[in-house]
């Protein structure tokens, strides 16, 4: 990684309303965060942002992303290395980030290695250090999956998941450990959870899963 040296705060493109700002704070003062809602609640808008914002105030030294490769359907075969392979999954993050800071920036920033996409495999034996770490769609991490991750924290780490319970693509649902990670945070201190309400799309969006999901 570049060595970072001090800088000042930097004003991100989008602002986040209220209520986000609440939860941010909530999230910059817990080790581990877990952001759940329903579509168009922004809950990677929410842990992305928080990244950014916390990383450009030299508070970081890296933003490590995963995200879980499960699909819905069969996409086949991925050429390229392992950040091409990436990259596919990655598209909600990094179109989130291009948003906040710019494209040529956070392109930039991932030449450097200050931002970086790492597969769930390669943690193993990871401990991340100076870091802070977005977990996105972690309902479709397993439940070994997630105590391996919540155990590579470093001292000086962050860890925020997000994820909604109701959009496991795993084959055997119920080998999700999303609800078992939001169960968990009533008994350690230095977890935050927070349920998002608001939608932040089409309002029709609201109205769809509304009627979706009814019985």
């Amino acid at each position: 990684m570049t060595k970072r040296v001090p800088k000042n705060e930097v004003k991100l493109k989008l602002q986040l309303t209220e209520s986000q700002k609440l939860v941010k704070e909530q999230i910059i003062n817990h080790k581990v965060s877990i952001l759940t809602g329903v579509a168009g609640t922004s809950k990677t808008f929410l842990a992305v942002n928080t990244a950014l914002s916390e990383f450009l105030k030299r508070k970081y030294d890296r933003i490590t992303i995963l995200r879980p490769t499960v699909a819905s359907e069969d996409i086949g075969f991925m050429p390229g290395d392992v950040y091409d392979k990436m990259s596919h999954w990655m598209i909600p993050i990094t179109e989130n980030m291009n948003m906040l800071y710019g494209k040529d920036k956070i392109e930039e920033e991932f030449k450097e290695g200050n931002i970086r996409m790492l597969p769930l495999q390669y943690v193993q034996g990871v401990t991340f250090v100076d870091e802070f770490v977005v977990i996105d769609e972690a309902q479709n991490c397993t439940s070994e999956q997630i105590k391996m991750l919540l155990t590579r924290l470093g001292k000086t780490s962050v860890m925020v998941f997000t994820g909604d319970k109701d959009q496991v693509q795993l084959k055997r649902k119920n080998t999700s450990g999303f609800n078992r990670l939001i169960e968990i945070t009533d008994e350690i201190e230095e977890m935050y959870l927070a349920e998002l309400v608001e939608n932040h799309r089409d309002p029709v969006v609201k109205k769809i899963i509304e009627i979706f999901d009814k019985k």
